[in-house]
């Protein structure tokens, strides 16, 4: 009987391999990225980018059949990998502390609020588009004018 995916040595090199990229991308964002006024910016833009980013690989990988494979080497290297190491929620809980160091409970409430709300819909936007894309090819393969509806 083969080992679960998650104990599996190739499984596992994966997500490490993601995950590395991942995490170094993430800190040239925070390198390129502002801090204006001493807001926190390059959390919620790297956030919100690996959820847009992590429905527009999900949406197609689940279409596209069962999780094996490819599909599985993808999502295992590019979603639980890269996109987990490119977000950052633990340094999303570190701006909230600061923020509430620095005497600022609203802040930092509705930061926690905006953020978790505009990850949901950033995914949700991932996915939409992923799908929208996927109906639009398969109508102008089968219309053949070019005109998805």
């Amino acid at each position: 009987m083969p080992h679960p995916v998650h104990l599996r040595p190739a499984s596992i090199l994966l997500v490490a391999l993601g995950g590395m990229l991942g995490t170094l991308a993430r800190y040239g964002a925070g390198l390129v990225l502002p801090a204006p006024g001493g807001w926190p910016l390059p959390t919620p833009a790297v956030n919100l980018a690996g959820a847009f980013a992590l429905g527009l690989l999900l949406e197609p990988l689940l279409r596209a059949g069962s999780d094996d494979g490819a599909r599985r080497a993808v999502r295992l290297a590019a979603g639980t990998g890269f996109l987990g190491g490119f977000t950052t929620y633990s340094a999303l809980a570190l701006d909230l502390n600061q923020l509430l160091g620095a005497g600022a409970p609203g802040a930092a409430f509705g930061y926690a609020v905006l953020t978790v709300v505009a990850g949901f819909l950033a995914s949700f936007a991932g996915t939409w588009l992923a799908a929208r894309r996927r109906a639009l090819r398969a109508g102008n393969s089968t219309a053949g004018c070019g005109d998805a509806g």
